[in-house]
């Protein structure tokens, strides 16, 4: 009989105000493989992550670990330019670590468009002027681009950069 590959992937990053001009972002990420959680805390106005945590709730060996205490690296650092340098620097490891890291850059993702919300708004409703001014604002703003599935490499409003 032939098999038949099953995959599916899950994943929703959020960002709320929190207390004391913080901001708490959490990623939750489930595929078939694993299912896994970030949350990290971030003061402004410098951005600094004040507190990070994670679980691993399921994973292919089957075994659920707190991952917390090997988050608690990247307790200190702040959300810009770099980034994804620095925590790769910080954590490295292996393929689980990877997807954590990967996790945490989400949540910074979401800080970074939370800031950006009331520009969104300011959009002007016709579909090409739209386009031009997504492009205009992710070309004054690289950190933007690949933040999130509408700034990623082949979607129409980032089409054309580079």
């Amino acid at each position: 009989m032939t098999q038949i590959l099953c995959y599916s992937r899950n994943r929703t990053t959020q960002v709320e105000e929190g207390r004391d001009q913080t901001l708490k972002a959490s990623c939750r990420l489930q595929d078939t493989a694993l299912e896994a959680y970030v949350e990290i805390e971030i003061k402004s106005p410098d951005l600094e992550i004040v507190r990070v945590q994670g679980t691993i709730l399921r994973s292919s060996d089957g075994q659920a670990m707190d991952v917390s205490e090997s988050l608690q690296k990247v307790v200190g650092v702040r959300v810009g330019p770099g980034l994804k340098k620095i925590l790769k620097g910080l954590l490295g490891g292996s393929a689980l670590i990877k997807q954590l890291t990967f996790m945490i850059e989400e949540c910074c993702g979401g800080v970074i468009l939370a800031f950006t919300k009331e520009v969104l708004i300011q959009a002007p409703k016709d579909k090409e002027t739209e386009k031009a001014f997504f492009k205009q604002m992710v070309q004054a703003n690289p950190r933007l681009y690949d933040s999130c599935a509408a700034f990623a490499p082949g979607s129409p409003l980032v089409e054309g950069l580079k």
